[in-house]
């Protein structure tokens, strides 16, 4: 009775300890489980570029358009708008800082955005030619203001408020680019969009370059220099300039 009885121990024992491991091996592919999860949780809300929606485009009511470079979709038509919404203000503002700055650096960037800009001006001309894209004409009222305390300004006051200014303004429209870069289905856009990384990413670094940038600054504080504040505004309709379709 005492061989059984200890045979009966032994046996309990094998089982338990199988218990045991069965569950420490459950709980280690529960954790595994979760900790695979969680990283594609966290990133599937953040609205990253490369599973979230396409940004909020100022939709003109148009819908997708067939054409022979492909579809063209609201987002594509404004972001052709915004390339030269944007150069309508950058270009001189660049133009008189490659004039008008003290700092070599200043001066280099103002080169920068006069090119940049020139270049991305006449590309959006082109697409919009192509593509029957209505363009704006003037700069908005915003940006006519900045371009208003860039005329005031002086000196070292001037040379911050023109570099984070426009350092600010072209972090709005980078994250534009990349969106569109990666999403659109019409060839010339996608040319566009390729450019236009290409020379946003040159200018922030030019600007950035010149040591005058407050990066603390370019969630939507005050612009150093200035009380302005950069945003990539929408064009105003009675702006535009149409071409016809």
């Amino acid at each position: 009775m005492r061989s059984v009885g200890r045979r009966h121990s032994v046996i309990g024992g094998v089982r338990s300890r199988f218990s045991v491991g069965t569950g420490l091996v459950i709980a280690g592919l529960s954790l595994t489980a979760v900790a695979i999860l969680l990283p594609v949780q966290l990133f599937a809300g953040s609205g990253s570029a490369a599973d979230g929606p396409a940004p909020a485009a100022q939709d003109d009511g148009l819908g997708v358009w067939n054409t022979p470079s492909g579809p063209l979709s609201p987002l594509d038509r404004e972001f052709v708008r915004k390339v030269r919404q944007a150069g309508l203000w950058e270009l001189p503002a660049g133009r008189q800082a490659w004039q008008r700055g003290k700092r070599q650096a200043v001066r280099h960037a103002g080169r920068h955005l006069t090119e940049g800009h020139t270049d991305l001006n006449q590309r959006a001309a082109d697409a919009a030619r192509t593509l029957a894209i209505t363009l704006p004409g003037q700069p908005t009222p915003e940006q006519r203001g900045w371009l208003a305390q860039l005329d005031a300004a002086e000196g070292d006051a001037y040379e911050r408020l023109f570099a984070n200014l426009a350092r600010r303004a072209h972090g709005k429209v980078f994250s534009l680019v990349a969106q569109v870069r990666a999403n659109t289905r019409n060839s010339v856009i996608r040319d566009l969009a390729t450019r236009a990384n290409t020379v946003v990413l040159d200018h922030i670094t030019a600007l950035e370059q010149t040591g005058l940038v407050d990066f603390g600054a370019l969630d939507g504080g005050p612009v150093p220099g200035g009380s302005g504040t950069a945003t990539v505004a929408p064009p105003a309709q009675q702006d535009r300039v149409p071409h016809d379709r």
